[in-house]
């Protein structure tokens, strides 16, 4: 089921602090404590937090680490990789990105690009291309998740539905030992879905410090995508996405 405005705001601020109480959310949105306590029951019902004395906190293994952590994880490797996956996007053509620090990196590498049309549902992005006077910036709207400048939800989905473009450059909070991308919000993942649906070529761009990372929701395959780029992945998932015929483009430093 699709999350409320007011749950989806809630999970924000569970995932951004650990915990939620009944009565400073009920205070918050101005709500009684009883409207509180279910959305937060639904919220459990869905595995998305765990029910608590007097509010909620968000299941072990379900948090994602704080934006600003993440722009400065791998910060160097992340550059490479965005400059490796960019040289593959030529002039004239039409991208789609998503949520992440990754993907933001790529953007900085497309500044020199000529006439892209990006959609995008990731602000920042926006932000970083609209220095690009050749480029057509699309933003797929939805509701703003104030952490990292993402707009998800089902409006941003049914924006994405409306394109087909050549490539789609994603990221992942997390990559499975079997090849998996997963991530943490139900909601972003419905979003990159149809963002790999509605792309004739996905690349997926991420570092191996999502190797040792695990997330509760699954986004895909590799066998799924056309082009993993990183700066390392271990012999037996190389193994399998030369089976899946998923190109392995690693940096230098990998």
């Amino acid at each position: 089921m699709p999350l409320s405005f007011r749950k989806t705001q809630i999970l924000e601020l569970a995932q951004e602090a650990g915990h939620v109480s009944v009565e400073d959310l009920a205070s918050r949105f101005g709500v009684t404590l009883q409207t509180i306590r279910r959305d937060l029951s639904e919220l459990a019902d869905d595995g998305m937090l765990a029910r608590v004395h007097g509010g909620a906190v968000v299941p072990q293994g379900a948090a994602n680490i704080g934006y600003a952590e993440r722009r400065t994880i791998n910060k160097e490797a992340k550059a490479a990789i965005a400059r490796l996956c960019a040289a593959e996007i030529p002039d004239n053509s039409s991208v789609l990105l998503n949520i992440g620090t990754s993907t933001e990196a790529v953007a900085m590498e497309l500044l020199g690009h000529a006439n892209l049309t990006v959609i995008t549902n990731n602000m920042k992005v926006a932000n970083i291309l609209a220095a690009n006077p050749s480029c057509q910036i699309i933003v797929a709207g939805g509701v703003l998740r104030h952490s990292d400048g993402g707009l998800v939800g089902d409006l941003t989905t049914q924006a994405i539905e409306q394109f087909k473009v050549d490539r789609a450059i994603i990221g992942t909070s997390a990559l499975d030992p079997d090849g998996d991308l997963m991530d943490f919000d139900i909601q972003e993942v419905r979003v990159s879905r149809a963002i790999i649906q509605r792309s004739r070529q996905v690349f997926l761009v991420t570092d191996r410090s999502k190797l040792t990372r695990s997330a509760p929701v699954r986004i895909a395959s590799l066998r799924d995508l056309d082009a993993i780029f990183t700066d390392y992945l271990p012999d037996d998932l190389i193994a399998r996405c030369r089976e899946w015929e998923t190109r392995v483009c690693l940096t230098r430093e990998g």
